[in-house]
């Protein structure tokens, strides 16, 4: 890879049944299969909204490693930092599909996964050299402890390299030994990042505060730039190391679908505007509008926007 990049990311790609009828899953014959991961899931949209993006991990030499590198291919994603691991499976999971806007019913089959062994030897200067931007999240960093080395290496090294970061915590509390060790190396990679976007209940974790602008000083005054938290059905409100702050509101949803990937939607929207110069509130705005489509369709990234399809000027 020697073109510019301006987003690079790593995680966990799993192939992900989805069930095609409602019910419990020990019931449903027929699924569709799709990808799931957290930051492929930001890759994609990034890459969807025309940014250059890369995304680094491990996968096994089997069917579903092939399938994540054909949809890494389908979608423009540079995938010269995935290492084909034929030592350990590609995970996957099962999900319920739901029609009342609840969260579905998710089962995992990841442990000892080849994206679980990724490591500090799966940094690659030369890919991380030329992005502008690292973007982490707390999936990746739960995996394993070599993953969260990994993680932590990188992000000390683009900071020196004067790069841009951003943070999403995404909590897994089932892959930690503790809420304590969570809490605590998740925060020491937040420290690290530009831009910390939580959800509210992520930051009651994450900090003990109770409110948003405890969380957002907890962390502005450990250097990050912006705090911007997901405050659910009320939108998002966001705060700046040089005093801006504000609310910005949801963009209501009549027919909620899916709520999975309502995240990683935001992250995609706060990232790709704050990396084309906009202003934190329209980014923020963006991160809400993406969010909001996300959750209209069955699936993790379904509803990410092309930049045609965002709309935007």
């Amino acid at each position: 890879m020697t073109q510019a990049l301006d987003v690079i990311t790593i995680g966990e790609a799993m192939a992900m049944f989805v069930a095609r009828e409602p019910g419990e899953l020990s019931g449903v014959e027929h699924f569709f299969k799709r990808i799931a991961g957290a930051e492929l899931n930001v890759a994609t949209g990034l890459a969807r909204l025309g940014l250059k993006v890369s995304w680094v991990s491990r996968v096994g030499d089997d069917s579903f490693g092939h399938f994540v590198l054909d949809s890494l291919k389908k979608e423009g994603i540079d995938a010269s930092g995935v290492t084909l691991d034929g030592r350990y499976p590609t995970g996957f999971q099962l999900k319920s599909k739901v029609e009342n806007g609840t969260d579905p019913t998710v089962e995992y089959f990841r442990k000892g996964s080849a994206a679980s062994h990724l490591s500090k030897e799966d940094f690659r200067a030369g890919c991380f050299s030329i992005a502008r931007h690292l973007h982490l999240s707390g999936v990746a960093a739960a995996l394993s402890h070599t993953s969260y080395e990994l993680l932590e290496h990188a992000a000390t090294a683009m900071k020196a390299a004067g790069k841009t970061l951003s943070f999403d915590p995404n909590l897994r509390p089932s892959l930690w030994k503790s809420e304590a060790e969570m809490v605590e190396k998740l925060n020491r990679l937040a420290f690290q990042a530009d831009w910390v976007l939580p959800g509210l209940k992520e930051g009651v974790i994450l900090t003990g505060e109770k409110t948003p602008e405890g969380i957002a000083d907890f962390y502005l005054r450990r250097g990050v730039k912006a705090v911007v938290i997901k405050t659910g059905a009320d939108g998002a409100w966001f705060r700046t190391a040089d005093g801006e702050e504000g609310a910005v509101a949801a963009v209501k949803v009549d027919n909620v679908v899916d709520t999975v990937g309502a995240g990683d939607g935001f992250a995609v929207g706060v990232i790709s505007a704050l990396l084309e110069g906009k202003t934190l509130p329209q980014a923020v705005a963006r991160g809400n509008k993406i969010g909001s489509l996300a959750i209209q369709v069955q699936g993790d990234s379904e509803g990410l926007p092309t930049r045609e399809a965002l709309g935007e000027a």
